[in-house]
C-alpha cells in the first residue's frame, strides 16, 4: 500500500504573469516565426511522450478525453463504475531551471457509482509521485461520462470536513480508494497525459491565433 497524505497544498499557476513575461522567455527567440510543425516540444513533454506510459491495469482511457474536460480514466470494480478526472496543480520544483515547469502534483476527482443509484461517492484527492491524499468525500449526482462538471446544490449537505473525521475513518477511506486502484501508480500515466494535452492545446491555440494574425499573401497584381 502506498503512502497516504492527509490533505494537500499546491501553488496556483499565474497565467497572466506568464503571458506578461513574453513568449520568447519560455520558447526562445524566433519561436513565433517558426512554423508550428517545426516548433520544439518542451523537455518534459519529450521525456514523457517517448516513454509511452500506459494506465495501470485495469484502468482504460476514456475515448476523446484529450479533447474534452471530462474523465480521463475509467474501470469497473465488481458492480461499481469508477471514473477519474485530473487537473494539474502546476507546482514549480525548487531548483529547476526558470521556465522548466514540471507537473509533480495532480488534482483528482474520483467518482464511484453503482447501477440503480442516482448519486455517486465523490473523492477529491491530491496525487503525488509517491503518495495520495484525500481532501474531501461527498455524495453527488452521477455525472455523465463526458461531462465536465457536477450538478451540486449549494444548499445540499456534502459531508463533514475530511480532517475532522477520526483517524480510523480516514484510514478506512484511504483503504477504500486503494482497493479500487486509486494510488500513486496512476501518477506516471496521468502526468504524461497532461503533458500531451497541454502540448495539443498549445498547438491548437497557435493554429487559431495564426488564422487571425497571419498576413495575407500578396496577389500577383501587387507584386
Amino acid at each position: 500500500m502506498g503512502r497516504k497524505m492527509e490533505g494537500f497544498a499546491g501553488t496556483a499557476y499565474d497565467v497572466k504573469s506568464a503571458a506578461a513575461a513574453g513568449g520568447n522567455r519560455f520558447f526562445g527567440r524566433g519561436f513565433y516565426d517558426t512554423p508550428i510543425s517545426q516548433r520544439p516540444l518542451s523537455r518534459s513533454f519529450q521525456n514523457e511522450s517517448s516513454s509511452k506510459v500506459s494506465p495501470p491495469s485495469p484502468f482504460s482511457i476514456v475515448k476523446g478525453s484529450l479533447d474534452a474536460d471530462g474523465p480521463v480514466l475509467k474501470r469497473s470494480y465488481g458492480d461499481e463504475e469508477i471514473s477519474i478526472r485530473v487537473m494539474r496543480l502546476a507546482n514549480i520544483i525548487p531548483g529547476s531551471d526558470e521556465g522548466d515547469d514540471e507537473i509533480n502534483q495532480l488534482f483528482l476527482h474520483v467518482d464511484v457509482s453503482k447501477p440503480g443509484q442516482e448519486d455517486c461517492l465523490h473523492f477529491l484527492c491530491g496525487l503525488y509521485p509517491d503518495a495520495v491524499g484525500i481532501h474531501s468525500v461527498s455524495m453527488r449526482p452521477k455525472p455523465q461520462l463526458q461531462s465536465s462538471g457536477y450538478l451540486v446544490s449549494p444548499t445540499r449537505y456534502n459531508g463533514p470536513v475530511f480532517e475532522d473525521l477520526d483517524e480510523e475513518m480516514r484510514d478506512a477511506f484511504h483503504s477504500y480508494i486503494e482497493e479500487r486502484g486509486v494510488n500513486e501508480n496512476l501518477f506516471p500515466f496521468l502526468q504524461a497525459w497532461l503533458y500531451v494535452r497541454d502540448h495539443r492545446n498549445l498547438m491548437h491555440w497557435f493554429k487559431r491565433v495564426g488564422t487571425i494574425i497571419s498576413e495575407p499573401k500578396p496577389s500577383s497584381k501587387d507584386a
